[in-house]
């Protein structure tokens, strides 16, 4: 125990001393805060839809210079457009007549954004300069079609419009009543909390595997294991790993999150799909995603063991990452439905229930009894990867030469055993 103190002293020394570590993690939880502050400072109420104060007559004279610009033409013989309830069905918008299809053309050309050619009671003809993705003028000029077609139709036949308007729209009241999970509304904050404990577990495993070759390449693993364990070196590394790591994103998960309840009202509350998470899943977020880690720290831990040059360890993890990348790539499939068999089946598996089970938590409905389960036997496989790991550490450490196989490794224990 006093050489596994020793060991994880000395990472968590090379983690909280490193400069690129430490001003990486407050370089980034500092521009997210400061990113979820700038309402309280700009006027952002284009975007966030929250006027700030003090800023009305500056949006005010703003609007009124940027003004949108419609050229128009009523070609049939009846006239099916009526001018003044043009301006009033969308206010906002200046129009203007012209008197023929080419002085509208060139008015497009010109000066206005845009120019509608009225053909027939339910026909018309669209110009414009430059047609951009977001053109949605189309879809604004066939409302007012059909609001001047159904004008036209009732004052023809005697009807009474309002009285037609008000059978077809008349308002619905929903009350809704969420008796456990609003799976909408949490989806987004789920699926960024699977990238960020998937970039987690291959960012810092990567940086274990890494560690460990290094240390087998100049030959320090030598002087080490005079003077320690490897289990002591494999559980010192995986361990100062996981508190390194969850300083990092805690720390930078803490600082946007704060940042945004201190902030909400200012954004409107447009973010809360990401950043407004119940403390329930953030806790198990916090067991289940340490738990995944671990797993995976000291598996990767023992492929570092197995090569000698650091230019090997892609070829050794890769089986490592397809397992991790297809359980990812799974989980996010499996979000939109949470309560289907695959992500049950997966929230119990400890290669996957470090995301499928708090995603569980978070949009479906999961038994008390499962989540105990589901983390006894994560953190079962969590000590079974680390007796695993240890022993293939020990067995590759002072190895060299070509990298060792996985197979070939486990065979090789076997046989010592």
């Amino acid at each position: 125990m006093r050489k596994f103190g020793i060991v994880l002293k000395y990472e968590l020394r090379e983690y909280f001393t490193s400069k690129g570590f430490m001003m990486l993690t407050f370089v980034i939880a500092f521009l997210g805060a400061v990113l979820l502050f700038l309402p309280r400072f700009i006027d952002m109420s284009d975007f966030t839809g929250v006027q700030v104060v003090g800023k009305e007559e500056e949006q005010e004279e703003t609007s009124e210079g940027d003004v949108t610009k419609f050229a128009y033409i009523d070609l049939t013989e009846t006239g099916v457009l009526q001018e003044e309830l043009l301006q009033q069905m969308i206010p906002g918008i200046d129009w203007h007549r012209m008197n023929s299809i080419e002085e509208l053309k060139q008015g497009v050309e010109e000066d206005y954004d845009a120019g509608f050619a009225v053909t027939g009671p339910t026909e018309y003809d669209y110009y414009v300069f430059n047609k951009s993705m977001t053109d949605s003028n189309t879809a604004m000029f066939d409302e007012i079609m059909k609001q001047m077609y159904r004008v036209n139709y009732c004052a023809a036949n005697g009807l009474d419009l309002n009285e037609i308007a008000e059978m077809y729209n008349v308002p619905i009241t929903v009350n809704e009543q969420i008796l456990n999970k609003d799976s909408g509304s949490n989806y987004w904050y789920c699926y960024v909390l699977v990238i960020i404990v998937f970039m987690l577990i291959v960012y810092y495993g990567q940086m274990i595997a890494v560690s460990v070759t290094n240390e087998k390449s100049n030959r320090a693993i030598e002087v080490l294991v005079t003077s320690t364990t490897p289990n002591s070196l494999l559980f010192g590394k995986v361990i100062a790993g996981a508190i390194g790591g969850l300083f990092q994103m805690g720390f930078i998960l803490g600082a946007v999150l704060i940042s945004y309840s201190v902030n909400r009202e200012q954004w409107g509350g447009m973010l809360d799909m990401f950043l407004h998470i119940p403390a329930e899943v953030l806790l198990a977020f916090a067991f289940f995603g340490l738990g995944g880690y671990l797993f995976y720290a000291f598996l990767y831990g023992a492929m570092g063991a197995l090569v000698s040059k650091t230019e090997d360890i892609s070829k050794t993890i890769s089986g490592l990452m397809l397992v991790i990348m297809v359980v990812y790539f799974f989980s996010l499939m499996q979000l939109m439905n949470v309560d289907g068999p695959i992500i049950k089946v997966l929230s119990f598996l400890p290669i996957s229930s470090y995301s499928t089970m708090f995603a569980r938590i978070a949009m479906g409905t999961v038994a008390p009894w499962e989540i105990i389960i589901s983390f006894l036997i994560l953190a079962a496989s969590i000590f079974g990867a680390g007796v695993l790991g240890a022993k293939i550490y020990r067995m590759g450490t002072l190895r060299y030469g070509n990298p060792i196989s996985l197979t070939k490794a486990l065979k090789d224990l076997k046989k010592s055993e």
